[in-house]
């Protein structure tokens, strides 16, 4: 156990860098005292929309805790509680601290007319966020290693009423804990991201197309929403999707190490203490490589935060990245070393097939670490405006609606691939250099500096919403330019935070998809050409492309509300400036909308892989995760990337880099529809996605001993 403490130790700090952090943004002067009173705003109605979706949110992981506890696994129920526990602190945390920070951002624009003070400022409560992340999840997860024992591979149990057969209660554990970090993820993203694109969507169809008014006035009641909205789902549902898709993949890690070698052991015919040592070691690799990850990324923002910025924010902000990533790599390198290099290498090599001997972990880790640099860079090629892709779609709007929409369709299409070879190969790498557990590994590498990445992503909303307070509150033109440039290089790093959450739930789903197979198959293989798996590959295919209307249909329903709410409200006093519209009204009609549609998609991940466990059977289910998974995969990034070139289509038209077709022209309108159509694709749907796999490849290996022990159909 003793190993334990170094990485509690890292956590310790990160948190405490966190409380530093946080009380400095709240020190921080707020501004004029119309910043003030917008601010409040903000923070009230999305501290309310908070409390409102956790009395639906609490009723639900009690339910299926008591479910664990009572049929599963006696503890299982306890571990669930402590997943969604944690998942909540990190995204109610980082919520909290972006709605003080947006405000801090804006007015140190104000005051310094300085791109790189008020870079800092959106930074450090950026760093909140992300650290929070990884150390709260990290936390969790050793709380559960500590308090309820070490990982074994020689225990069984049952629930207090039931006793189930090849249940194991350490590995019953680490699935539920990663599995209530899960729900509360889903619920986060789908109510989430339904609120805040409403809100965007009905703002802007209100504001630059149907009143010709500048974006984010006051005047349109939307557009509080939206500010709310960007702080809700970019940030609260980002943490908790980020944290599980961390957790997930250190989960499945632990439990293809406990398979592996309940494999190898009935075979084996050398020392079994050999094994046991190699055993210790791949249960220990996961949880250091997670902790010098964390350390890594306190260090690469720590420098950021103590630097002196220039004018190039993208530089700074990737310079952050570069140095969690390349101190996560070299200290990677040293915790192999302490947990394989002493260990048997001829067994290493013969029996786990690792093909670089105690190294193969670590290279599967820089693979993951590369990939995820990879797909941030692909990404950030197709949707940044110093790029061709953006630029080439920009110069269609002159044409119209449907030029705009068509080539933004073939920009996402087209970004598809690369990302999707990346991926590809890295797993067939990781797979060749070390087994599943490599495929586990290089997953896990890809999220280990995840600190960092959630970091630079939150600064995205919250750049944001300084933005838009400098332009509701009426700041002096200056600021607005600032605020604007710091906007656009956060479409930017939220575009790549997209690609990489995307591409890292592909990594998780794949290494709980091995861990599934592994849990009923003694061999580790999964039939592709029977048909029961067949079936299941073409239902779980079908199903993305149902959730994704679902959740469509769910926005644009609930946008339209809005707008012509909006509408009534915009008064002839309004829009002379001597009413204020009814704020609260909005937010309302917003927070009910987000929360009545909450619920069926969220659950509907969890009941899938039960409904085909208990119906069909384990095979089945293995098929309906392939299936969903190769089809979410492509349509997540098309999602994100479509969706993020037209927004930034829209921002490149909007600063005058398209001489003659300036806001208010037609062009203009033509990249707001786009901007409009993308706003669902990468904030809603695309986000969703790789929750939805993750929600049902984390369920069918919390359950996977439930299903061998009872199917209707055999």
């Amino acid at each position: 156990m003793s190993w334990y403490i170094p990485v509690l130790c890292v956590v310790a700090a990160a948190i405490a860098y966190v409380a530093y952090n946080y009380q400095r943004i709240r020190k921080m002067p707020e501004g004029t005292q119309e910043m003030a009173e917008m601010a409040g705003i903000i923070r009230s109605g999305a501290n309310t929309f908070m409390k409102t979706e956790y009395r639906t949110i609490v009723v639900v992981v009690i339910l299926l805790a008591l479910v664990f506890s009572l049929f599963v696994e006696a503890t299982s129920g306890v571990t669930f509680l402590f997943g969604a526990l944690m998942s909540s602190c990190a995204c109610v945390l980082g919520m909290r601290s972006a709605t003080y920070a947006n405000v801090r951002t804006a007015n140190k624009a104000r005051e310094s007319l300085s791109i790189g003070e008020t870079v800092k400022v959106a930074l450090c409560g950026g760093s909140i966020s992300g650290l929070s992340v990884q150390a709260l999840g990290l936390l969790g997860l050793v709380a559960v290693l500590v308090i309820f024992g070490n990982v074994r591979h020689d225990v069984t149990g049952g629930g207090l009423i039931t006793s189930l057969e090849g249940v194991n209660p350490t590995i019953m554990r680490i699935s539920t804990y990663s599995l209530g970090c899960s729900l509360v993820a889903m619920f986060n993203r789908v109510a989430g991201g339904n609120y805040t694109k409403a809100a965007d969507i009905s703002a802007d169809i209100l504001a630059k197309v149907r009143n010709d008014l500048p974006e984010d006035d006051s005047r349109v009641p939307n557009v509080i929403a939206d500010f709310i909205g960007d702080n809700v789902n970019d940030i609260a549902g980002n943490c908790s999707d980020l944290l599980e898709s961390f957790v997930a993949t250190i989960s499945a890690s632990l439990m293809i190490a406990v398979i592996l070698f309940q494999q190898y052991e009935q075979a084996f015919t050398g020392s079994v203490e050999k094994l046991e040592g190699i055993f210790n070691g791949t249960l220990i690799y996961p949880i250091l490589l997670a902790g010098v990850g964390l350390l890594s990324c306190l260090l690469g923002l720590f420098y950021a935060d103590r630097k002196k910025m220039g004018n190039n924010p993208s530089r700074e902000l990737n310079l952050a990245t570069w140095i969690s990533a390349g101190l996560t790599l070299v200290l990677g390198f040293g915790a192999a070393a302490l947990c394989f290099a002493k260990v048997d290498g001829e067994t290493l090599s013969s029996v786990y097939g690792w093909a670089v001997g105690w190294a193969s972990p670590w290279i599967c880790a820089v693979l993951g670490i590369l990939s995820g640099v990879a797909i941030g860079s692909i990404t950030e090629y197709y949707t940044s405006t110093d790029y061709k892709p953006t630029r080439k779609l920009a110069e269609m709007a002159p044409e119209g609606e449907a030029f705009v929409i068509t080539k933004g369709d073939a920009i996402g299409s087209r970004s598809c691939l690369l990302p999707v070879v990346v991926i590809g190969i890295a797993l067939f790498v990781s797979g060749k250099l070390a087994g599943t557990y490599g495929v586990a590994i290089a997953a896990l590498g890809m999220l280990a500096f995840v600190g960092a990445t959630v970091s630079i992503d939150a600064f995205g909303p919250i750049a944001d919403n300084a933005g838009g307070l400098a332009e509701s509150c009426h700041l002096d033109a200056n600021v607005r330019v600032i605020t604007d440039k710091l906007d656009a290089v956060g479409n930017t790093t939220a575009a790549v935070g997209k690609g990489f959450a995307i591409g890292s739930a592909a990594f998780a789903t794949v290494s709980l998809i091995v861990s599934y197979v592994g849990n009923y198959s003694a061999e580790m293989t999964l039939n592709i050409a029977s048909f029961v798996v067949v079936a299941g590959a073409i239902i779980g295919g079908a199903l993305v492309e149902y959730f994704s209307a679902m959740l469509t249909d769910n926005t644009i329903e609930s946008a339209k509300l809005m707008a012509d709410e909006g509408d009534k409200q915009l008064t002839p006093e309004v829009l002379e400036g001597k009413k204020t519209p009814d704020y609260n009204r909005m937010i309302e009609l917003a927070a009910r909308q987000a929360l009545k549609k909450m619920l069926v998609p969220s659950v509907l991940a969890m009941i899938i892989p039960v409904v085909g466990g208990f119906v069909f059977g384990v095979e089945f289910v293995g098929g309906l995760l392939i299936g969903a998974t190769i089809v979410a995969i492509p349509r997540a990034i098309f999602m994100g990337n479509s969706g993020g070139a037209f927004d930034n289509a829209k921002k490149y038209i909007e600063s005058g880099a398209l001489k003659g077709y300036g806001k208010g022209t037609a062009a203009h309108k033509a990249a707001v529809t786009g901007d409009t159509v993308g706003d669902t694709r990468k904030d809603v749907v695309g986000v969703a996605l790789d929750i939805f796999i993750k929600t049902m490849s984390t369920v069918a290996n919390t359950l996977v001993s439930v299903f061998r022990n009872i199917t209707l159909i055999r």
